[in-house]
């Protein structure tokens, strides 16, 4: 999706405040937007620089989301190889 494209037709979660600020791993949250059928083959797929969170690579498997993720923004998307991404956005 180029800049600008519309998030609606992503799948998409919502995560609160509180769990962004202890942080929410990586690896739950490519399998609860379902890029992932599992937290073992989401941590693969980050170790193998296959996942990006917006346009920069998720280096570390065991890596959270936190609130400086966002960057003042209340969505943030995550992609799993080039076609697959979802939307992580915030609820207050």
């Amino acid at each position: 999706r180029g800049a600008g494209e519309s998030t609606e037709s992503l799948p998409r979660i919502f995560v609160s405040r509180a769990d962004l600020e202890q942080g929410k791993k990586f690896a739950d949250i490519l399998v609860d937007l379902g890029l992932a059928t599992t937290k073992k083959e989401a941590r693969r797929l980050i170790a193998g620089g296959g996942a990006k969170l917006g346009e920069s690579k998720i280096e570390d498997e065991l890596g959270s989301l936190t609130l400086a993720d966002l960057a003042g923004k209340t969505e943030v998307v995550l992609r799993a190889g080039k076609k697959r991404a979802g939307v992580v956005e915030l609820k207050d």
